[in-house]
C-alpha cells in the first residue's frame, strides 16, 4: 500500500478528511520550500502538492503562474524540486508528497538524466527523493498506462483530475490507471478562478464514484474555512492552493512558514 492510500485509510478510521494543501516549489524563496512543507504539516496538512515550476502552466491562472515564474527566476527546476523533497525527507518520513506540474519538465529531466523507455531517469529518482504520487496535468490516462505501472512498481501513484466538464467515459479512463486520489476541479476555467458552488459539487460527486474507487479529493475555489468545511461533508479531502499562494507571496522570509501554518490549522480545526 502507498503511503497516501496508507493516510486516506487511516484518515477514513477516524472518520477525518484530507487536507491537501499545494505550493510552488521555490516560492516565494528558493530556499523556504522544506521550511514551509513542515510547517503546513505542523498546521494539519495530510498530503502536500507541490508545484513543479513550468514556463507554461496552462491549468494556473494568474496567481500561481505568478508564483512559478518567480521560481523560475531563481532557477528552480526538476532537479532543485526533487533535492527540496530529500529535504524534507530528512525529518518527515510519513507525509505523503505529490508532484503536480506538466508533461516538459518530466520528459526533458529524462531526457538530461539518461532516461529511456526502459527506465525513466524520473520515477527512478523520484522514488528515491520520496515522492509518492505524480499529478501530470497534460497527460491524458489513454497514454498513461504503462507510465502508472511503472510508478506503482516505484511505490508512487498516478494522480489524475476530473472537471465538471469530464464525460462517464472519461472517468472511466481515469478509473482504470488511477491510484492514491483523484482531484475534481470544481470550477471551469484555471486556478484560482470563479467561485464555488458547494451544491454542485456535492450532485457531481456520486458520479464520479460511480466510476472512480479512489478517494475523490476537491480543489479550485476554496478559500476558507466555511467552504472548506462544506466540501469536507462531501468528499473525501480539500485540496487548496492558490489562497495560500497569495497569503506568503508577500511576507518577508522569516515569517512564510508560520503564515501558512496558522491559516492551515483554522482549516483544519473547520474539517475536524
Amino acid at each position: 500500500m502507498s503511503r497516501i492510500a496508507t493516510t486516506f485509510s487511516t484518515l477514513k478510521s477516524q472518520g477525518r478528511k484530507a487536507l491537501i494543501p499545494y505550493v510552488t516549489a521555490g516560492f516565494p524563496f528558493a530556499d523556504v520550500t522544506p521550511e514551509l512543507m513542515h510547517a503546513m504539516v505542523a498546521g494539519g496538512a495530510d498530503v502536500i502538492e507541490l508545484g513543479v515550476p513550468f514556463s507554461d502552466p496552462s491549468a494556473d491562472g494568474p496567481v500561481i503562474q505568478k508564483a512559478g515564474d518567480k521560481a523560475l527566476s531563481f532557477g528552480i527546476g526538476m532537479v532543485q524540486v526533487l533535492d527540496m523533497v530529500r529535504q524534507f525527507r530528512t525529518k518527515d518520513s510519513n507525509t505523503p508528497v505529490v508532484l503536480m506540474g506538466y508533461a516538459n519538465p518530466v520528459e526533458r529531466y529524462d531526457i538530461k538524466h539518461g532516461g529511456s523507455k526502459a527506465e525513466s531517469a524520473f520515477i527512478r529518482d523520484a522514488a528515491q527523493a520520496g515522492v509518492d504520487g505524480v499529478l501530470i496535468v497534460d497527460y491524458p490516462p489513454e497514454e498513461c498506462v504503462e507510465f502508472a505501472a511503472r510508478l506503482r512498481a516505484h511505490g508512487m501513484d498516478l494522480i489524475f483530475l476530473l472537471a465538471p466538464t469530464s464525460t462517464d467515459a472519461r472517468m472511466a479512463q481515469v478509473a482504470e490507471v488511477a491510484s492514491g486520489y483523484v482531484y475534481y476541479v470544481s470550477l471551469k476555467g484555471v486556478t484560482g478562478a470563479g467561485t464555488l458552488d458547494v451544491s454542485t459539487v456535492e450532485a457531481t460527486l456520486p458520479r464520479i464514484r460511480r466510476h472512480v474507487n479512489v478517494p475523490v479529493g476537491v480543489g479550485f475555489g476554496i478559500r476558507d474555512a466555511a467552504t472548506a468545511k462544506a466540501i469536507g461533508k462531501v468528499a473525501d479531502a480539500v485540496v487548496i492552493g492558490s489562497k495560500i499562494i497569495q497569503l506568503i507571496e508577500n511576507q518577508p522570509r522569516d515569517k512564510v512558514a508560520a503564515a501558512a501554518q496558522a491559516f492551515l490549522r483554522e482549516i483544519r480545526t473547520a474539517l475536524d
